[in-house]
């Protein structure tokens, strides 16, 4: 093993998963509407979306996608639609403090997202192919990488569900939490209109 090469790709990693995107966005949105433990549900769901993209990434589905653009244009098409619904969910969430508490988000939704991010299999794809972590050994080296990119993936996370929980707790005065609805939703938008750029 190549400990500098670990180092280095766990800072890679953090930089590339943890920087605001459509997953990110949408996990604050979620927990700051729902709470801690819908945010950790639709998180659940998220990561095992991440999990089946990254896999895949490691096994070579972006060089498919990359040969026929149109299967990469099909999944951001995808993943925009779904964020369309979202920001809308999240747009329109009853304001808490005068509506009760809003209807939870699936983890599935989560999953949809993880699957259909094309942020995430470019973030995944640009980790795999970096410096070799382990030698002789290309399946142990694509394992570990996968790994990690999980690990850091769920601790990234983590830290955006405290934030959202954060603000859900926050008590704030219904008009503060419409204008944070709003906002969390055309966010959440202008990560879906980045998808189709």
């Amino acid at each position: 093993m190549h400990w500098r090469a670990i180092e280095l790709f766990l800072l890679a990693a953090v930089a590339l998963l943890g920087s605001p995107g459509p997953g990110i966005a949408a996990i604050v949105a979620v927990t700051r509407a729902n709470g801690m433990r819908a945010g950790l549900r639709y998180l659940a769901g998220l990561q095992l979306g991440l999990a089946v993209t990254a896999g895949v990434t490691a096994g070579g589905l972006l060089a498919l996608l990359l040969a026929y653009p149109v299967l990469l244009r099909a999944s951001a098409i995808a993943a925009a639609l779904y964020l369309v619904v979202l920001a809308w969910k999240i747009g329109t969430a009853p304001v808490q403090a005068a509506d009760g508490p809003s209807p939870p988000v699936s983890p599935w939704s989560g999953f949809a997202l993880g699957i259909t991010n094309p942020k995430a299999y470019l973030a995944f794809a640009s980790l795999m192919a970096s410096a070799r972590l382990v030698d002789a050994d290309l399946a142990g080296d694509a394992l570990l990488k996968w790994a990690l990119c999980l690990a850091v993936a769920l601790g990234v996370d983590l830290v955006w569900i405290l934030i959202g929980a954060a603000l859900h707790r926050a008590n704030l005065p219904p008009r503060a939490e419409r204008i944070m609805n709003w906002a969390f939703g055309a966010a959440i938008l202008v990560a879906a209109v980045a998808e189709l750029a």
